[in-house]
């Protein structure tokens, strides 16, 4: 069950757990037992999730706000790379036309 937090007028923020069905209900102060509305007072806990989706959620969050320049891009991929050195792969292949083909790879894929 997720702990939301709850703001009493008198006694101040509280936090309890509760199902998520009754996530914006209000909820008792355990102090005077006034009813007190749901507050937004910390940020989620991703302590929990995988560290692969959290990674995923840093990246994200970070390329809203602050993108990566070019020199941070290059530094974090290996020198060599297919995406950042600009030399074309070994199963890369182009026509004269510009068209890219996969001749080792995999021959039945139509390429982009």
């Amino acid at each position: 069950m997720p702990v939301y937090d709850y703001l009493c007028n008198d006694c101040g923020p509280f936090t309890d757990m509760r199902p998520m069905s009754e996530c914006d209900a209000p909820q008792d102060c355990p102090q005077c037992a006034s009813v007190s509305p749901r507050a937004i007072l910390t940020a989620p806990n991703f302590f929990c999730m995988p560290s692969d989706r959290r990674k995923a959620h840093a990246t994200n969050e970070r390329s809203a706000n602050a993108p990566k320049t070019l020199g941070e891009y290059k530094a974090s991929h290996a020198p060599g790379c297919g995406c950042c050195s600009g030399k074309p792969s070994r199963l890369v292949k182009k026509t004269r036309s510009g068209a890219k083909s996969f001749p080792t790879a995999r021959p039945w894929m139509i390429s982009h």
